[in-house]
């Protein structure tokens, strides 16, 4: 049986910020020192996960993020081709910029150990209408960013 969609748009998981070349050089640099700490500690394997770690980091900086179709359905919200049923919900908030520059984000906390929290961006469709919708079917709760959150935003990511 098909799902009748509420509302759908689309966004990206987080903004594409490109990164200087001073910002590769400083992750290279904390890199090469990190691990010859860690060397001269004789943590050859810190050594290694700490100059893996920091590849990871710098093609992630390099890639923009996909662009995801989002749809608000009877019995949940699809990301893609993937449902996230309401009943799998926990609760949900709707984190808005007090300054106005960025739309406001959809964050919901789910009972899935896949994916336990979602971020999703309203951007292109009416957040007071996906607020009154979710709220007839999941419970509202306080939420604030998370410590991942932050070390990203810190990172800018």
């Amino acid at each position: 049986m098909a799902n009748k969609i509420i509302a759908e748009w689309q966004g990206r998981e987080y903004d594409h910020n490109p990164k200087s070349t001073d910002w590769y050089w400083v992750l290279g640099i904390f890199t090469v020192a990190s691990a010859i700490v860690s060397i001269l500690f004789s943590n050859f394997l810190l050594a290694f996960l700490i100059i893996v770690a920091a590849i990871t980091i710098a093609l992630h900086a390099t890639k923009e993020p996909p662009l995801h179709t989002f749809r608000l359905v009877e019995t949940g919200i699809m990301i893609g081709d993937d449902l996230h049923p309401f009943a799998r919900m926990t609760s949900f908030s709707v984190l808005e910029d007090i300054e106005g520059e960025f739309p406001p984000f959809l964050s919901i906390k789910t009972e899935s150990w896949h994916s336990p929290h979602l971020t999703i961006p309203l951007g292109g469709v009416d957040a007071d209408m996906v607020y009154a919708y979710l709220l007839q079917h999941v419970d509202e709760g306080e939420h604030h960013h998370t410590l991942t959150d932050l070390v990203a935003a810190w990172l800018g990511f």
